[in-house]
């Protein structure tokens, strides 16, 4: 059977812009869907009912959630194939769990108790740092939600050449029939000798090349493969945080990858991931990046 995606549901208002976003995505890409609910009433509650339902009231809480969630997708997707769960851990930990076998994983940006003010959920960044699939934190205005930009925004580094986040990005593209924006942004080195070659080439002219061809190489093999796929590619000089914030305001999704650096949650992720699922206007896509092949005895 086909890995499913795997929305998380709190029943927050944030969740269910995520649940609706997943739904089309499973009809996108021809996925089952499976809608999970994350609760410890067991823990704190034990199997004591209440005396209005005969049930405990925890569990009353979570089955609901489930339930209205399902109801809201098949509303939304009447043929679309789906399962539902209620799993008795955290909610970082049960997502994280799901995240080993589905395809892409589905969170809101801040779910049930977050503070209003807080720009994204720890949940959603933990979620987002250490998933072993692509997440995708749902976030953004309607126009994007609704996909009306009809351009999917990557963002390529120095170590994106061939990435699962190119690809990502290509698909992603493919099935919406999408306008593919690629961005990769240089800066000039804040130091460097007066008399070396580098620096005397005027402009940058240098280093935007460099950059071109880094944005070739990159893209060569999925833009081999996804022919269909309309790219506009550009190199600009400047932060690449900044710049990929600026231009998900015109995107439908913003994709980037994640090399796990370790450290602390959200840092982790780097700087340009972590930036764009707090301020991006659009959902953001956080694609894990190949692991580095070390020989035996290697750290």
């Amino acid at each position: 059977m086909e890995s499913p995606l795997v929305v998380g549901v709190d029943g927050s208002d944030a969740s269910l812009a995520a649940l609706d976003w997943a739904v089309d995505e499973a009809v996108r890409h021809g996925l089952p869907l499976r809608i999970v609910h994350a609760s410890l009433w067991e823990r704190y509650e034990g199997v004591v009912p209440t005396w209005s339902t005969g049930r405990p009231s925890g569990q009353v809480l979570a089955e609901n959630i489930v339930g209205t969630a399902a109801e809201r997708a098949r509303r939304r997707a009447p043929d679309l194939p789906l399962t539902t769960d209620v799993l008795a851990e955290d909610a970082s930990t049960a997502l994280l769990t799901e995240g080993r076998e589905g395809t892409i994983l589905v969170v809101g940006s801040r779910g049930r108790g977050e503070f209003a003010d807080l720009l994204l959920g720890s949940v959603s960044l933990l979620v987002a740092a250490r998933a072993h699939c692509p997440v995708v934190v749902v976030r953004g205005d309607r126009q994007a939600l609704e996909a009306r930009h009809e351009r999917v925004l990557l963002g390529v580094g120095e170590q994106d050449v061939d990435s699962p986040a190119v690809w990502f990005a290509f698909r992603e593209a493919a099935v919406r029939d999408a306008e593919l924006d690629v961005v990769h942004a240089w800066r000039r080195p804040a130091h460097g000798p007066a008399d070396h070659l580098l620096m005397k080439r005027a402009g940058g002219a240098y280093f935007a090349e460099e950059s071109s061809e880094l944005l070739d190489k990159a893209l060569e093999a999925a833009a081999s493969e996804h022919p269909q796929v309309r790219l506009r590619r550009s190199s600009v000089e400047g932060p690449a945080h900044k710049m990929l914030t600026e231009r998900s305001a015109a995107a439908d999704l913003l994709v980037v990858g994640a090399r796990r650096r370790g450290g602390l949650v959200g840092l982790e992720l780097g700087r340009v991931a972590h930036r764009a699922l707090h301020h991006a206007s659009c959902p953001v896509a956080v694609v894990p990046q190949r692991r580095p092949v070390t020989t035996e005895g290697e750290l």
